[in-house]
């Protein structure tokens, strides 16, 4: 019995080193107690971020774009099988490993174990930073459909469709980053009582970049319409920009609401509106200055005295915004005005 025993200890090097020594070594205990509280804390972490982005936004997930309602679901589901992964692994009796190929699986396995965790880490943190900017009750209110304008929600896009006669004039826009899609509602929905088909997109994730030809689905849908223009807020501007200039023998006009094109697009003939706050913290008034020489040298440029980011849509305020030296609804009024305007521009023969 005595022999027995000594050969299952000896069936390599005793000690730390050795197949038995990390399941004795007290310091590999105490690190394997680490890992297993940091896979249980993410894991955690995994599992509250969505309950935390579904529990401050009300009813706003389901009518976003479906990405963010399955990035939050993946998340949920990677929370629950780490926890319950974690926990089998910690109940374990540890096995004999053998040196050579064995060490090196060991170290095979830490390292995809490391990129793992560190995938996951980022996905908790993706969950928590596309938490949308929920829409308020002015935006929400202007989503009813009435006896001047269809409001259609579909999987992709908002469309607000004038009721008095087919539209042949046309705007797609892309709301700002991790805004609410229904936020612009009481900005736009001025512009179809006004006769004018308006298509405000549900961006995948919340972000314009993520989907830079989406604009095209949306022209695609509407087919009676023979004059587009397409614009954005803010990082939906940016992303307009590119597609207005990718596609001049599609969109006639670009309107940009505190925002401005990434790249020049001094040479094209768009018809662009640029529509901005003198007191935007974000798309700040020099930034307004400085796309003047990306843009066509026939722009309209209109100051919005006292207006801020936030005032282009209706999402509350937004940090690192200015401060507002006027109303919402008297900044709204002037960017109404001015977007119809853009549209009335782009309509004539």
């Amino acid at each position: 019995m005595d022999v027995a025993v000594q050969r299952d200890d000896d069936d390599g090097p005793a000690g730390p080193a050795g197949p038995a020594g990390p399941a004795r070594d007290p310091r590999a205990r105490g690190a394997a107690r680490v890992r297993t509280a940091l896979r249980l804390v993410l894991a955690l972490a995994l599992l509250a971020a969505p309950a935390w982005v579904l529990a401050t936004t009300g009813d706003a997930v389901p009518h976003q774009h479906w990405s963010l309602a399955a990035l939050l679901a993946l998340s949920a589901v990677a929370g629950l099988a780490l926890g319950i992964a974690t926990v089998l692994a910690a109940r374990r009796t540890p096995t004999d490993r053998r040196h050579g190929d064995g060490r090196r699986r060991r170290v095979l396995r830490a390292t995809v174990a490391g990129l793992g965790f560190a995938a996951l880490v980022v996905l908790a943190a993706a969950v928590v930073w596309l938490r949308p900017f929920v829409a308020t009750a002015p935006a929400l209110a202007a989503l009813e459909s009435d006896d001047a304008v269809e409001v259609r929600e579909e999987a992709g896009w908002y469309a607000f469709v004038p009721r008095d006669g087919d539209p042949t004039t046309g705007l797609v826009y892309s709301p700002g980053a991790r805004v609410d899609a229904r936020a612009t509602a009481a900005v736009l929905r001025p512009l179809a009582e006004a006769g004018y088909l308006v298509v405000s997109l549900k961006e995948p994730l919340g972000i314009a970049f993520t989907s830079p030809a989406q604009s095209a689905a949306a022209m695609d849908a509407f087919g009676g319409v023979d004059r587009w223009a397409v614009g954005g807020h803010s990082l939906g501007g940016v992303v307009a920009s590119s597609f207005a200039a990718d596609h001049e023998d599609e969109v006639d006009g670009l309107l940009l609401h505190g925002s401005y094109p990434s790249k020049d697009i001094s040479g094209t003939d768009l018809l662009v509106t640029s529509v901005w706050g003198s007191r935007d913290g974000l798309s700040t008034p020099d930034k307004i200055q400085a796309s003047r020489a990306d843009l066509p040298p026939g722009t309209r440029f209109v100051e919005v005295p006292g207006g801020v980011h936030a005032f282009f849509a209706d999402y509350g305020e937004q940090p690192g915004d200015g401060v507002p030296g006027t109303s919402r609804a008297d900044a709204q009024a002037q960017i109404v005005t001015a977007s119809l305007e853009a549209l009335d521009a782009v309509a004539a023969p």
